[in-house]
């Protein structure tokens, strides 16, 4: 595979260019992933990847493990208790009890109190068990498969059969490196259902709040397994999840099924949001392309966003407003659900990754220099 990108925001933001075969030390995962997050009074000054509305609540994750809320719209933070140390890169609560959070490691953590504390339910050590062992019974099905299939099914079979003894190598390898890889993203349509999608095609859906996961990543046409950076849920059940060189994932039924979108580009997409209108979603990635569907991804068209500056992570107040934050300062703001933007510079030039908005006239954003609370077109207040 060509030398590729985890989600630029863990490039630019964090400086992890991952060069194909480039991975952490066995050990030093292990370590984060079973050392506590250490509390920090510059926790919320420091780099934070995604922000997220609990209820009422704001809760943020980002650098070694650091989650922190806020219960008066970003004014003042606290951070909560983590049992590691990884850098998180996304979370999300379906409901204002029930979140999740990802990140390195492969871990995904879960809170049932709003975010005050938090259990790990899965890691990277998992991830590679739980694509080994389907990885293994793919190959003894279609061995089995082979011995009484007639000769006109013969070839089909042993490519296939070839191919998942490829896959299943390709897996146990990637175990013996360890909980190398990263979760990207998460989304849980309920408490109960639920996706993580990242690096190298990695997806697993739980339907148990969690407790189990199960890998997906079979389900996709994505043999090359490009980086998967996002993924959100529209309307009538559909959720589409988009990646890195223009890959991009549609399932009308919640995530059971999945196809393949005509990308609109070939470049890497770093974020998905919709805009409060049914079926209508955006998606973005590099030197500010920027693309909006009215048909849950079906068709696209260009939006000019009047920037060259990457964009990282959007968001919208439901009623028109949506805002689109990115690298060199940059902050997009649109008040005709996204069929026009104009840019603002913040006068820092720090990069942002992602932003919730927590009324009509305010929003918080984060990135490089931890938390800020700005208006939708970024200006602080």
């Amino acid at each position: 595979m060509t030398s590729i990108f985890f989600r630029l925001k863990n490039k630019i933001l964090v400086g992890l260019l991952l060069g194909g075969a480039v991975t952490m030390p066995v050990h030093a995962v292990k370590d984060v992933l079973e050392t506590p997050a250490v509390m920090s009074d510059m926790a919320s000054e420091s780099l934070l990847l995604d922000v997220t509305k609990a209820g009422s609540r704001i809760v943020s994750v980002g650098a070694r493990g650091h989650i922190l809320l806020s219960d008066d719209k970003g004014q003042t933070w606290r951070q909560a208790s983590v049992p590691v140390s990884v850098l998180l890169t996304a979370v999300h609560f379906p409901d204002d009890k029930h979140g999740w959070a990802v990140g390195h490691g492969g871990v995904i953590l879960h809170s049932s109190d709003g975010g005050e504390t938090w259990t790990k339910q899965f890691d990277g050590n998992l991830a590679n068990k739980s694509i080994i062992d389907q990885a293994r019974d793919l190959v003894v099905n279609l061995e089995q498969e082979l011995e009484s299939a007639p000769e006109d099914m013969l070839d089909d079979l042993e490519y296939e059969l070839e191919d998942a003894q490829f896959s299943l190598e390709d897996a146990e390898i990637d175990s013996e490196i360890g909980a190398s890889k990263p979760f990207l993203d998460v989304h849980f349509i309920d408490r109960n259902t639920g996706f993580a999608v990242g690096a190298y095609g990695f997806i697993f859906k739980t339907e148990d709040g969690g407790n189990t996961w199960e890998n997906f990543g079979d389900r996709m046409e994505n043999q090359d397994r490009f980086h998967l950076n996002s993924i959100v849920q529209l309307e009538d059940n559909v959720v589409l999840v988009a990646g890195e060189a223009g890959t991009m994932f549609r399932s009308p039924d919640g995530g059971d099924s999945w196809e393949t979108v005509d990308s609109p580009y070939d470049g890497s997409f770093f974020g998905l949001t919709g805009t409060g209108e049914a079926g209508v979603v955006l998606a973005f990635g590099l030197r500010g392309n920027l693309f909006r569907s009215e048909d849950y991804g079906e068709t696209w068209e260009r939006v000019d966003s009047g920037t060259q500056s990457t964009l990282m992570g959007a968001g919208h107040n439901g009623s028109g407003k949506v805002s689109v934050v990115g690298n060199s300062g940059a902050v997009l703001h649109s008040s005709d659900g996204g069929r026009t933007f104009v840019e603002k510079v913040r006068e820092n030039r720090l990069g942002n990754v992602a932003l919730v908005f927590t009324g009509a006239r305010q929003m918080v954003i984060v990135g490089e220099s931890g938390v800020n609370v700005t208006t939708p077109t970024g200006e602080n207040l």
